[in-house]
C-alpha cells in the first residue's frame, strides 16, 4: 500500500506515450467497478476538435491551457466518487497540473517501460500523436519528462505485462480491492 496508508477516491494514471494508460486505466476502472476518464477525451469534447488538430491550428501552449482547464473541472466533479483518470503525456509534466494532482485521496501512478518499448508502441498504433515525431525526437523528450514521472507516488513497469495484470498490480499498490475480492466478502 501507498505511503499515508488511505487508499486513494481518485486515481491518475501518468507517464509516456504508448505506456498504456488508457488500456490500463479502462482495464482498472473494470476491475475496481469504477468510472474511467481519459482526459485526453474530455479536451476533445471541450474543444470540439482533435488534439492533433488543436496542435495544429493552435499549438502546444493552447492545448496545454485546454488540458489544464479540463483538468480543473474533472477534479471540480469528482466530488466522494471514485474514478480512475488516464492524462496525456504531457499533463503530468506541467507543474500546475502536478500541484493539482498532489491531495489527499488523490494517487498518481507512473507506468513505465523503456524507450524503446515505447516507440515501438507507438508505431503499432493508427492513431496520430502530434509530438511523436522520429525515434530520436521521441527518446529526447522521454528523457526529458522522465524525471517528473517519477515523482509519482507509485510506479508500475508495463513490460512483459498484459494490461489486466498491471492493472491488478497498481491495485494492490494502492490498497484498492477489485469488485470480485469485495463481493465475495459479502
Amino acid at each position: 500500500m501507498r505511503e499515508g496508508g488511505c487508499a486513494p477516491q481518485a486515481v491518475f494514471l501518468v507517464g509516456f506515450m504508448g505506456a498504456g494508460k488508457t488500456s490500463v486505466g479502462r482495464a482498472l476502472g473494470n476491475q475496481l467497478g469504477w468510472p474511467f476518464e481519459d482526459l485526453d477525451d474530455r479536451i476533445q469534447a471541450q474543444e470540439e476538435r482533435t488534439i492533433e488538430e488543436i496542435f495544429q491550428q493552435s499549438g502546444e501552449a493552447a492545448f496545454r491551457r485546454a488540458e489544464r482547464r479540463a483538468l480543473r473541472t474533472l477534479l471540480s466533479e469528482l466530488g466522494n466518487s471514485p474514478r480512475v483518470i488516464a492524462l496525456g503525456g504531457g499533463a503530468f509534466v506541467q507543474e500546475e497540473n502536478a500541484a493539482l494532482l498532489n491531495q489527499p485521496g488523490f494517487a498518481a501512478v507512473f507506468l513505465d517501460a523503456p524507450v524503446e518499448e515505447l516507440f515501438r508502441r507507438c508505431m503499432q498504433e493508427a492513431s496520430v500523436r502530434p509530438l511523436r515525431r522520429n525515434r530520436e525526437q521521441f527518446s529526447e523528450l522521454y528523457a526529458e519528462r522522465r524525471p517528473q514521472y517519477m515523482t509519482a507516488g507509485v510506479r508500475i513497469v508495463t513490460t512483459g505485462k498484459d494490461v489486466e495484470a498491471v492493472a491488478a498490480e497498481v491495485a494492490e499498490c494502492l490498497g484498492l480491492r477489485p469488485r470480485s475480492a469485495r463481493a465475495k466478502e459479502l
